[in-house]
């Protein structure tokens, strides 16, 4: 406690103050329902607290736990629901294949293979991993794609350490791991598959214009693609000036004594070709689960196999592929007697699986509790602006709305007040639900914003304060770079024009 700066002191006393003044006088807020300013006052005070990390993240998490029902919020079976679903099951069932391949030390092969090929150049690494996750998380979700790459990423940082263990490879680390993180979250919005939010736009877009022409893959990929890599780049280049420009360390000469280290490993073991095979029919699944649309090619998802497909998660993929784990025996019996044994999967880090069921029950109690659609209302007192300035508002309002709910809650709750609002401002309702829709997954500041973000934090290599310094800087950025690519781009893409309102709307 002696470390903690005087100024989290004062933001934790002053989260307090403003939480004790919204539970005393609610109707400054919402005078006809106080639960908005009760789950503002609680959503300030976790906010609060998870920045500055003075009470333990995973206890933070659970005051909703404490808290809802004694305000009216959820009752206390509802929000206990909230921290277990198919997301951390899927945490789970990765950690737990992840911590097989650090049991029988595949993850080393895997990363001295990866380091020979790649090289050891940090910025060459990090251009590696972040193209790779885009292109992945394309098609597979952001949250399977992290759980994918995170293990053989570590596998290679440990690896690293071992040749030379410095302050100026902490910033790789850093760079390494969030990179992924950020590169998973802008993948997603390059198709209409990669990310829910998008797959909730185009129903929400349907139901309230049901004349409106139909937007095709195509159009999506030729407007969401280039975005995505013009995220890419900028992502890189700021992490490169970040943590790159003044990093001296040299790597390449440990090159030799990577080679040799691989050579000496020999030819894989039994258990290792079991683990590799497990995983990489673990990746597959979760790649073909859904139906994959590109253009007119489709190919068909393994799901449809199954009369309810509708029900199969990648939650559920990763818990049935980390059973087998347990059940295929192991010839080294010395180690184990099985791949995977319980003394191995405690080491699950279950803090965190706290941290991301409290931000899960947090984004549930802005839904319920009505503070979603208390925040959407008050968009429409922004019809006056001119378009441009209409968009940087409403871009920026959910880029960090989304940090502290789930960007599909926002999405459903924000695109029917965003449809409404551009009807009665007569503008065209894709020049408002487009750029609100990818802004939702611009979540770069907090390990609860997307499941991404809580990987890599789960990795107990990084602290909020990384993610918060880095990724507030990136939600500026994202903004304006989704403003003026919305503004100029997504216009021609689409045929809209700013002054005209078409023949649909009516």
């Amino acid at each position: 406690m002696a470390g903690i700066s005087k100024i989290k002191w004062l933001l934790f006393a002053f989260s307090i103050v403003i939480f004790i003044f919204l539970l005393v006088f609610p109707e400054s807020l919402s005078p006809q329902k106080p639960q908005i300013a009760y789950m503002a006052a609680l959503a300030i005070l976790m906010a609060v607290w998870w920045m500055t990390e003075i009470v333990p993240l995973a206890v933070t998490a659970l005051l909703p736990v404490a808290l809802y029902p004694l305000l009216g919020i959820m009752s206390g079976k509802a929000v206990a629901s909230t921290y277990f679903n198919h997301i951390i099951f899927l945490f789970i069932g990765g950690f737990l294949m992840a911590l097989a391949m650090e049991k029988w030390a595949l993850h080393r092969r895997i990363a001295l293979k990866l380091l020979l090929l790649i090289g050891l150049s940090p910025a060459r690494l990090l251009l590696g991993f972040m193209l790779t996750t885009v292109l992945l998380s394309m098609w597979v979700s952001n949250t399977a794609t992290t759980m994918m790459m995170v293990p053989i990423l570590l596998s290679i940082i440990a690896k690293m350490e071992e040749i030379k263990m410095t302050k100026a490879l902490k910033n790789i680390e850093k760079a390494l791991l969030l990179g992924i993180a950020y590169a998973a979250s802008i993948g997603g919005i390059a198709t209409l598959i990669g990310t829910p939010p998008n797959l909730s736009f185009i129903r929400i877009y349907k139901i309230y214009f049901p004349n409106a022409p139909d937007i095709s893959f195509a159009q999506w990929f030729i407007f969401a693609f280039p975005l995505a890599l013009i995220l890419l780049l900028v992502i890189y280049v700021y992490f490169y000036i970040l943590f790159f420009r003044n990093n001296n360390l040299q790597l390449s000469t440990g090159k030799e004594v990577i080679y040799k280290e691989y050579k000496e490993l020999g030819a894989m073991s039994y258990e290792e070709k079991w683990v590799l095979c497990l995983f990489t029919i673990l990746a597959l699944l979760w790649l073909f689960r859904n139906p994959i649309n590109i253009g007119g090619l489709k190919i068909p998802g393994w799901s449809s196999l199954f009369s309810h497909s509708h029900w199969i998660t990648d939650g559920n993929v990763a818990i049935f592929m980390a059973i087998l784990l347990f059940l295929i025996p192991a010839k080294n019996k010395k180690k184990a007697n099985f791949l995977m044994d319980w003394s191995t999967a405690h080491r699950i880090p279950w803090h965190i699986i706290l941290l991301f069921g409290g931000g899960f029950a947090l984004a549930s109690g802005f839904k319920v509790s009505g503070l979603s659609t208390f925040i959407g209302q008050n968009l429409t007192a922004l019809q006056n602006l001119p378009p441009i300035v209409l968009l940087l508002i409403i871009i920026t309002t959910i880029t960090f709305l989304t940090e502290l709910t789930s960007n599909t809650a926002t999405v459903e709750t924000f695109l029917p007040i965003l449809a409404a609002l551009a009807v009665a401002v007569k503008i065209n309702p894709l020049l408002l639900m487009i750029p609100a829709t990818i802004a939702a997954s611009f979540a770069f500041m907090l390990p609860v914003a997307t499941p991404p973000n809580a990987i890599v934090f789960g990795s107990n290599r990084l602290t909020i304060s990384d993610m918060m310094e880095t990724g507030f800087w990136l939600n500026v950025i994202g903004i304006i770079v989704l403003t003026l690519v919305s503004y100029f781009y997504m216009t021609w893409v689409f045929n809209i024009n700013w002054h005209e309102i078409p023949n649909w709307v009516q």
